[in-house]
């Protein structure tokens, strides 16, 4: 199979490694997408265990397309509808990128639907009706110079949307992101890990998850379930080996989470609770700047608000200044990473940046920067 995902900006290589590990070849990484080949028992093991895509989608056809003709001809002679698609099922299209010819995505997706349909009416004397909220399959048609790439995407739902985190606070990052980012910093599971400004627990659940091997969330229904080529014993033979995977050593895992508002910290705890972590994670209802830790040295993680979606810029310079202060007075020889998008805050930490890394949060660019506390 030809399958690509799509990435968060920034994490396109930390992915790729991640599909190399499970079983995916051929990879090429370009910009917030990763294209790569698999069989089929690759491919499920990738949706249980990938953590940082949003999306898988299979490609299934690929032709010429400079107008509406050639793109409602394509779709119907590319590939066989009539057996992947039954009249009494769902379907709905999106489209991506545009061509000379074809500049409107609604008109275009329009086309492609029409083409399906017409086919079945005409062959089969019935069509299929569109669904948003619960299709049989989704395709979707990509346009780029003056080619179309007909793809079926594998899940409805994103894969970061992980199930365990019903309690959120203002601008959490995502689940994908943020196990991407951990992943960037080698935290090898035996060092503590601390989150100064914890939110709804996002980095301490993803943490956990990572360090103890448990697979995503499973959806109700994945859409290649529906597929006419969808291999059943395979796909149970992969979802059997997740009961008997190998479980990593959880005595000396040390997750601890910060939160000066007692009513943020609340929403972590239940988040935490939901996802059956509570013996790993140790919650913190305090000042950061407060935070003293007995420990090893380890890696502190820190999102603080960047004064664009949360607070005031000028508001936020003591709060970058305490934090800066707090990690040299009582963390020195650990590491510490801060997801930045404002680099004119991240001046008053007064820190010297060993590491600096683009990646995309919430639609803001941001730095994933690494700091050696001395």
């Amino acid at each position: 199979m030809n399958l690509v995902a799509s990435s968060p900006e920034g994490l396109e290589n930390c992915l790729a490694k991640e599909i190399i590990e499970l079983g995916g070849t051929k990879i090429k990484i370009s910009k917030r997408f990763i294209s790569f080949c698999c069989d089929e028992a690759a491919m499920y093991r990738i949706h249980f265990y990938s953590r940082i895509a949003f999306r898988f989608f299979r490609e299934v056809a690929r032709f010429k397309c400079v107008d509406k003709v050639s793109l409602y001809d394509g779709v119907q002679s590319s590939f066989n509808w009539l057996e992947w698609l039954p009249v009494q099922k769902n379907f709905c299209v999106y489209v991506t990128g545009r061509s000379s010819f074809l500049r409107h995505s609604h008109f275009t997706a329009l086309q492609v639907k029409n083409a399906i349909i017409d086919l079945q009416k005409l062959q089969l004397g019935s069509r299929s009706s569109i669904s948003l909220d619960d299709p049989y399959l989704v395709i979707n048609l990509h346009l780029y110079n003056d080619e179309a790439v007909i793809s079926l995407q594998t899940t409805l739902e994103s894969l970061h949307k992980r199930g365990y985190r019903s309690a959120m606070g203002n601008a959490p990052i995502k689940e994908n992101i943020a196990a991407g980012l951990i992943k960037l910093t080698k935290w090898d599971n035996k060092k503590p890990l601390i989150d100064l400004m914890c939110g709804s627990g996002t980095f301490l659940l993803e943490g956990v998850a990572m360090a103890l091997n448990i697979p995503i969330k499973l959806q109700d229904n994945y859409l290649f379930e529906n597929w006419q080529d969808f291999d059943r014993e395979i796909f149970l033979i992969e979802k059997e080996k997740l009961s008997k995977r190998n479980i990593s050593p959880c005595h000396d895992l040390r997750l601890i989470g910060c939160d000066i508002d007692s009513n943020v910290l609340s929403h972590a705890r239940f988040n935490i609770e939901n996802a059956g972590f509570t013996d790993f994670i140790e919650l913190k209802n305090l000042d950061s700047s407060k935070l003293i830790v007995h420990d090893q040295p380890g890696i502190i993680l820190c999102n603080p608000p960047y004064g664009k979606k949360l607070g005031k810029e000028k508001d936020l310079i003591f709060l970058y200044e305490q934090i800066g202060q707090s990690l040299k007075r009582n963390f020195s020889g650990w590491e510490f990473w801060l997801l930045s998008g404002n680099s004119s805050l991240t001046k008053y930490l007064r820190m010297k940046a060993s590491l600096k890394i683009p990646v995309s949060n919430g639609g803001l660019d941001c730095r994933w920067i690494k700091y050696q506390i001395r």
